[in-house]
């Protein structure tokens, strides 16, 4: 569909010139000799428009007039066509909220260009609109799939604290969809059209932290090219999740600790100390409590976080809510495949009363690899992975790759609950680098 540019000059040989011109490019064009039927004109379809340009001297309007009118009608951008003697009225137009200015006589390539651009810069905001409205729509209660008891209190807690800019504390077991409430949280609160910086601490090497939370200048260590901003700069008037906040080195809470009481600190191997406007949400699946008595977690770090603490309840202790969420993910699973899946009722059954040690990701996880995998429309019961069922009873139906996989996500599983979670130590005891962990636990869906 082309776009339409309605065109507003008295003058018939400039008016045809750049009516033609424009045609030329691929536009259609409405022209009016006068400044009323240019304005009549867009009145009876100002949708159909994606630009307007006007001159400034018409016989019957001034073209600022018409700039203001449109304007009051709709965000279509107004170029303002003017004599080289009357940049006083280009100026004015700037002001009154005009697109831009091109004086008389100018090249018509670079009135092409101008044209072009205003149709883009429209383009993107409207882009940008629709894109808020989604975002605010999808990070909404109706999107977050819950009607236990359990997930009643979450809600109410939720409308409470987005109101203020208390830092939370999301607590829970790995895949009970702490990034998620955190992101609700932030488009549900006042800070909704900044940022939110999202920050796994368990992901990042230790070497690292500090400089991806508050930046670096050039030259702080090797490799330190030039300077980058941290995450709490690029965090700046929005909000800062901080995911796995228990496997932040304790060198490195001492800075954490600065920021969250005096909202200021300074760039590794700088001296200017910098200020920012910020909320904090963190996250954590182990017990601060205990982190705290083992030596691994500051105490006042720990208080200073636990504002309002708020904790998701596992799969498992909501299992009203499993149909209703499997019916959302197998809803995402058609319309990326195209295919209608079902679930017969066996299968229903099954998840219903799986115990989900990977909670709510876990279950995402089985039905994408069953509807991946199934050759029908229907999954069936025997369709479900073999961490359902008696694993003696599947051992010999199981490949060796498949063997192995499982076998590695079970000792994982238990060298993680043996450190309480601790990834720096659940790594050594693996002979694992914490990287190599993190990509395992990954692989495996056992990882926030």
């Amino acid at each position: 569909m082309k776009d339409t540019v309605l065109l507003i000059e008295d003058d018939k040989l400039m008016r045809v010139t750049v009516e033609d011109a424009l045609q030329a490019a691929g536009f259609d064009v409405v022209a009016c000799e006068i400044g009323q039927e240019g304005l009549k004109t867009f009145k009876e379809g100002p949708s159909l428009y994606s630009a307007v340009v006007t001159d400034v001297r018409l016989p019957d309007l001034n073209g600022l007039d018409i700039l203001t009118e449109i304007s009051s009608l709709s965000d279509v951008p107004v170029i303002v066509m003017t004599a080289f003697g009357t940049i006083k009225d280009a100026v004015e137009a700037i002001k009154l909220g005009a697109f831009d200015y091109i004086t008389k006589p100018f090249a018509l390539d670079e009135f092409l260009l101008l044209i072009e651009r205003a149709i883009e810069v429209r383009r993107l905001k409207d882009e940008n609109i629709r894109l808020r409205k989604d975002i605010n729509r999808f990070y909404c209660f109706p999107n977050i799939i819950g009607e236990s008891a359990a997930m009643k209190k979450v809600f109410s807690l939720i409308e409470k604290v987005a109101l203020s800019d208390s830092t939370v504390l999301l607590l829970g077991e790995s895949g009970t969809g702490k990034e998620l409430i955190a992101t609700t949280i932030h488009y549900q609160s006042k800070r909704k059209d900044k940022p939110i910086i999202k920050v796994n601490c368990g992901a990042l090497p230790e070497s690292l932290v500090e400089s991806e939370l508050f930046g670096h200048e050039k030259g702080a260590f090797t490799g330190a090219v030039k300077r980058r901003p941290g995450r709490f700069e690029l965090a700046d008037g929005g909000t800062i999740f901080l995911d796995e906040i228990a496997d932040v080195p304790l060198a490195v809470q001492v800075k954490l600790l600065r920021v969250i009481q005096e909202r200021t600190f300074e760039r590794v191997g700088g001296t200017d100390t910098l200020k920012v406007d910020v909320r904090i949400i963190a996250a954590t699946n182990r017990s601060l409590d205990e982190e705290v008595k083992k030596g691994r977690f500051r105490e006042d770090l720990y208080y200073r976080l636990h504002v309002i603490p708020l904790t998701l309840p596992p799969l498992r202790e909501r299992r009203e809510d499993i149909p209703p969420l499997v019916d959302f993910f197998l809803s995402k699973c058609r319309d990326k495949l195209f295919r209608n899946i079902r679930l017969s009722e066996d299968a229903m059954n099954a998840l219903c009363n799986y115990d989900y040690p990977g909670n709510i990701r876990e279950l995402e996880n089985i039905l994408e690899r069953c509807v991946t995998l199934s050759d029908g429309d229907m999954i069936e019961r025997e369709d479900l992975p073999p961490s359902f069922f008696n694993k003696a009873e599947q051992a010999g139906k199981l490949s060796l790759s498949e063997t192995l996989a499982e076998t590695e996500k079970d000792y994982i599983k238990r060298v993680l609950r043996s450190t309480k979670g601790n990834k720096t130590l659940a790594a050594k005891t693996l002979g694992l680098s914490r990287k190599t962990l993190w990509e395992k636990l990954k692989i495996h869906g056992v990882e926030e």
